[in-house]
């Protein structure tokens, strides 16, 4: 079985929401990113021991939030050791917007994890793009770099789509499969 961390930073909620939804599909361990952009030491060790690490930032003003900018700097150790060379990776953000500039905070995500020598692993999902499709459909925002999720503003993390937190959680699975793929 392959060992999975979701590491995150949350900062209303909804980021949470779809972590916890991430890490349920991948059966993970949830590393958070605290409102200084800390890490603790035990969060370190899981992401050291993890056969994957899925990453996760709300996007703030076309990037990840900067409590997860100071996690990626501090991953500096990581990266200087190579401890984290050959991981699986993945990444997942959330916006107020349909568009919200998401994309941007994947690319982020994808960098961090190639400056790590990681291997990423998309969604793997088709999206909801059809004159019948739903908002609440599976990767109705269709993505295929990392799991996106749009909340709008006004709304609190209790009322995320069910069809966004999916699309979380079957990234999460295909994330682990990936892994246990790569591991085996």
């Amino acid at each position: 079985m392959a060992k999975v961390a979701v590491v995150f930073h949350s900062g209303y909620g909804h980021t949470l929401r779809m972590a916890q939804s991430v890490a349920e599909g991948a059966d993970a361990d949830l590393v958070t990113i605290d409102g200084d952009g800390n890490v603790s030491d035990d969060g370190w060790a899981t992401l050291n021991e993890a056969d994957a690490i899925i990453m996760g930032s709300p996007t703030y003003m076309g990037s990840v939030s900067w409590q997860f900018k100071k996690f990626a700097d501090a991953s500096s150790k990581p990266w200087f050791s190579q401890a984290w060379k050959d991981k699986v990776f993945a990444g997942f953000t959330n916006s107020a917007t349909m568009n919200g500039d998401k994309l941007s905070t994947l690319h982020y995500l994808f960098t961090l994890a190639m400056q790590q020598g990681g291997i990423w692993v998309g969604t793997g999902m088709m999206p909801s793009n059809s004159k019948a499709a739903q908002r609440n459909d599976i990767n109705f925002v269709g993505s295929f770099s990392g799991a996106m999720a749009q909340s709008p503003s006004d709304s609190s993390p209790a009322e995320m789509l069910p069809g966004d937190l999916e699309t979380a959680r079957l990234f999460g699975k295909r994330v682990a499969e990936v892994t246990a793929r790569f591991k085996g």
